[in-house]
């Protein structure tokens, strides 16, 4: 019975419009800005890559404040229908007080229970939202609800160092290794346990104490489980959200070339990572000298990836 319905949802949101707000935060430093407005440009391009049916929507830097976010959820409740489905990916740094979860944001913050509120007034009845922000484990209980995937980097609001589920989570969309049925789409359930297994592996490679332990819910419990298991109904409408569709051209991604591109793009990444944890012991020239040779080196194995 699970595997019927799971087959008819995933159906469902095939045919159906998918709506997507993407949201890159402040990053209190310039380092920190250009990442997160990095992956939320690459969220972007790679999503309006499943073509007509995805409606994207980024929001980055000045633009990414509580009344433009207000205002684009607000619109789109008048927008999308109930069989549409639609996504929030929130990317950058997030707070918790012991009482409410902040999103940093340009401007005023925006609690968790603000975005619940505006989220429940979007009809689609399928709904993912993916927080990848530090702290975001305290944002769970006020998103959670029946019909909604929930997503989050942390596993509680304790957890507040910045995170790296969400570089993984954007390479979750452009790896063929995501897709681990091989359907040639890639699921929310797919991008999730590829994100948070790279994301473990990260800290264990490191060899430094994990600060961040990515959860999901879906079945409308507040309390996420890091690994969910269908057996007990968990996992089931994230396996049925197609965020990469068959008809995405990701052919060219299977190629050795490729492969070794994205396997180069992960190593300079880590080492990015690993020089900030550095940052401290190091002189500021040498600290920049060394940031600015590995962006560039960066970029240009992206451009390689993309052409």
């Amino acid at each position: 019975m699970k595997s019927a319905k799971l087959l008819l949802l995933a159906a469902l949101a095939l045919r159906a419009e998918t709506y997507y707000v993407n949201v890159a935060g402040l990053g209190g430093s310039p380092d920190y800005e250009k990442q997160f407005t990095g992956w939320a440009s690459e969220l972007d391009r790679e999503l309006r890559a499943n073509g007509p049916a995805s409606h994207v929507i980024t929001l980055t830097g000045t633009s990414a404040t509580r009344s433009h976010i207000r205002e684009e959820l607000s619109r789109l409740a008048g927008e999308v229908r109930a069989d549409d489905a639609f996504a929030l990916l929130l990317i950058g740094h997030g707070t918790f007080d012991g009482v409410d979860y902040k999103f940093n944001i340009p401007g005023p913050d925006i609690t968790a229970s603000e975005l619940a509120s505006l989220l429940n007034r979007i009809p689609a009845r399928r709904q993912l939202v993916v927080n990848m922000t530090s702290a975001s484990g305290a944002s769970l209980a006020a998103l959670a609800k029946k019909d909604r995937i929930v997503i989050t980097a942390t596993k509680s609001g304790n957890e507040k160092n910045a995170t790296v589920f969400a570089r993984y989570w954007v390479d979750a969309l452009r790896d063929p290794a995501a897709d681990t049925d091989k359907n040639g789409a890639v699921s929310a359930l797919e991008a999730y346990r590829y994100a948070e297994q790279k994301t473990a592996a990260y800290f264990d490679t490191e060899k430094i104490i994990a600060t961040e332990h990515a959860m999901l819910s879906d079945d409308g419990s507040a309390n996420g489980v890091r690994d969910p298991k269908s057996e007990r109904a968990q996992g089931l409408l994230a396996a049925a959200f197609p965020l990469i569709r068959p008809q995405a051209d990701i052919a060219k991604s299977a190629t050795p070339e490729k492969q070794k591109l994205l396997a180069k793009k992960e190593e300079l990444e880590a080492r990015i990572d690993r020089l900030k944890y550095q940052k401290a012991a190091l002189a500021p020239d040498e600290y920049k000298q060394q940031l600015t040779a590995l962006l560039l080196e960066l970029a240009r194995t992206q451009a390689e990836i993309d052409r």
